[in-house]
């Protein structure tokens, strides 16, 4: 951990005022989050080097990283199975033209771990498969209307900002309320025959009801619809088998990236071989689909990950942290939740007073991160199995620092 008083971050904001000349992504405000990752001036933006559950600012400064580079790390940063899986390919030449055997091998780990998987396709982003899933459900069911929900990536049909988006292309896109199947079941029928597939996260913050996530399903075949999870968090964090396997369902299509290879840009569409049949109708492709790199990662990962160990000791860690958070919340009377699955937990100020709960809000991330701990203050966290009950006290006495700099912000 850092310390009391401001953190030195002159070369991360030396290094900001360079990208803002030249960095699209930092000259305009508002890319993907608003305020992503700031409290102006407290937050730092550039990482020199990352280990285990820490990384270094390029100021030198240490810190436990609950971010976890938006939960593609769920080993730990930099871990040697996995980077040493990579180094093999970039040796032999992961590039060369021809398929590699890895390929393969990735493929039958998939449809080994992954409840219901017969065929695999493999891709690069999050966007490549959600998109790639919507197309095959159009084809496979020979509809074209959408009904979605969560955040599933930026290509037109699920863009969350209107800016270069055709309206065509939301118009057969629809939307319904979380863990409400009424909701869902309003959202087909105004549309009769029309839907070709639902397409979902099972969650985001708020854990899935109660046969909630079945009775989704339910309603998208009885009214001729295609299921598809979304997994690009929960896949491979919550259990190996990701959420078919945690809460019982099963899905047409499931999309996985992120912690599949601990940090390589990959991703996964798999589903039914009947469903699948669809990639032999539909032009999706991309030159670097085949690169063995980030199949030697994402081999890697899964393959620690494989027995459940890993993931049992990042729910009880997650467990551990949520718990303390509640009990110092409650002791400093602040108005707030603690949000989340244990694997992705969040904390959320509920003041009614928006003034206060802004001062609050940005007291306890300014404390927390001065204090070594990288909370986003915006979008939930990520545990990682790096991390040890010992980064779990060190972050707790991190938060008791940042609840009373809130209680004192928002009363000030």
């Amino acid at each position: 951990m850092t310390g009391e008083g401001p953190l030195d971050l002159s070369q991360s904001q030396a290094l900001r005022r360079r990208a803002v000349a030249v960095d699209a992504t930092l000259a305009y405000e508002g890319y993907v989050l608003a305020r992503d990752r700031l409290v102006d001036g407290a937050y730092p933006l550039y990482g020199e080097r990352a280990s285990g559950a820490h990384i270094w600012d390029v100021d030198g400064n240490r810190y436990l990283d609950l971010i976890l580079a938006y939960g593609t790390i769920i080993l730990g940063h930099a871990d040697p199975v996995v980077s040493e899986a990579v180094l093999r390919e970039i040796r032999d030449g992961f590039a060369i033209t021809l398929r590699k055997r890895v390929q393969v091998e990735l493929a039958e780990l998939l449809t080994a771990v992954i409840p219901h998987a017969e065929k695999v396709f493999l891709l690069k982003t999050g966007s490549d498969a959600t998109s790639a899933a919507v197309r095959l459900s159009r084809v496979h069911t020979a509809r074209t209307r959408v009904i979605r929900w969560g955040y599933n990536g930026w290509h037109d049909w699920c863009a969350t900002r209107p800016g270069g988006v055709p309206t065509e292309a939301q118009a057969v896109v629809d939307s319904f309320d979380y863990n409400d199947l009424d909701s869902l079941r309003a959202a087909f029928e105004r549309h009769p025959g029309e839907v070709a597939c639902l397409l979902m996260m099972p969650f985001e913050v708020d854990p899935p009801a109660p046969g909630f996530l079945a009775g989704a399903a339910e309603l998208a075949h009885e009214h001729g619809a295609l299921f598809v999870l979304d997994e690009m968090r929960s896949g491979f964090r919550t259990a190996p088998g990701g959420a078919q396997e945690r809460y019982g369902v099963r899905a047409d299509l499931v999309t996985f990236s992120k912690a599949m290879a601990n940090g390589y840009p990959i991703s996964a569409l798999v589903g039914r071989e009947e469903v699948m049949r669809a990639v032999g109708e539909v032009h999706i492709s991309s030159t670097f689909h085949v690169n063995g790199a980030e199949m030697a990662a994402a081999v890697a990962t899964i393959g620690q990950l494989r027995d459940g160990a890993i993931l049992t000791h990042v729910e009880r860690l997650g467990e551990r942290l949520q718990a303390g958070l509640a009990k110092q919340l409650a002791e400093h009377g602040l108005p707030g939740r603690v949000l989340g699955v244990p694997q992705m937990p969040f904390l959320r100020f509920t003041d009614p007073d928006e003034a206060a709960r802004g001062r609050a809000h940005d007291a306890f991330y300014t404390e927390t991160t001065r204090r070594g701990l990288l909370l986003h203050p915006n979008h939930h966290w990520y545990v990682c199995g790096a991390m040890t009950d010992e980064d779990v006290d060190a972050a707790l006495e991190a938060t008791a620092s940042g609840f009373r700099a809130a209680e004192a912000a928002a009363h000030g």
